[in-house]
């Protein structure tokens, strides 16, 4: 059934181009999959950073901490509002 509704079937109104691949709700997934993609990701790479990156001494190099928190602070102010929008 989740492939049906992703599809559009059981919706009313016909079938038209808007049904197809989330219809009028494409923009509310595609915010809540790159605001999701956003908190993964930066939040993945603050707890693992990755090991081949390091400075001239051979220490590895901190990840941009700053940074971020901040897109993980946006991926989840998007992702929240993409979630009330598509419960709405």
């Amino acid at each position: 059934m989740p492939v049906a509704w992703f599809l559009g079937a059981g919706r009313s109104g016909g079938s038209g181009a808007g049904d197809f691949l989330g219809g009028a709700d494409l923009l509310q997934l595609l915010v809540l999959a790159f605001g999701g993609a956003l908190v993964v990701g930066n939040g993945l790479a603050l707890l693992r950073p990755r090991s081949d990156r390091r400075n001239r001494e051979g220490s590895l190099e901190r990840p941009a901490v700053g940074r971020s928190l901040v897109m993980m602070g946006v991926g989840l102010i998007a992702a929240i509002w993409a979630i009330a929008t598509l419960l709405s």
